[in-house]
């Protein structure tokens, strides 16, 4: 048996998260990628039922990224169980959210928590 892996990539999403208040105010951008794992049937798919819609994937990330939250890890998580809690034939998912511009004085790049669960 085969195995499928839906691939939502390069997400772009303008969100209020962050430990510090200037965070939640003013917002900044994120970028999230989601890899979810689900068995293939030894048949030719013909329908979405049959399959992980991925755009219901993004609708979970988009509800998720529309709720502040202080830590990149508590979303990637909750990402993670929602995606698992709608589609139970998933085996495995991968969450990747990257913050464009973190508080950190100097840094001159990008910060980002990645989630990996295999059920």
């Amino acid at each position: 048996m085969g195995e499928f892996t839906i691939e939502l990539r390069d997400l772009q999403f303008y969100s209020f998260h962050g430990l510090f208040e200037e965070e939640k105010k003013v917002g900044g951008e994120f970028v999230v990628d989601v890899w979810a794992k689900f068995p293939a049937e030894d048949h030719l798919l013909n329908s979405i039922n049959e399959t992980v819609n991925y755009a219901a994937l993004f609708t979970i990330v988009k509800d998720e990224m529309d709720q502040p939250r202080e830590l990149l890890e508590t979303i990637a998580q909750s990402i993670a169980e929602k995606i698992y809690a709608k589609y139970s034939v998933i085996k495995e998912v991968e969450i990747r959210i990257e913050k464009k511009k973190a508080p950190i004085v100097g840094l001159h790049g990008s910060v980002a928590a990645s989630y990996r669960k295999v059920y």
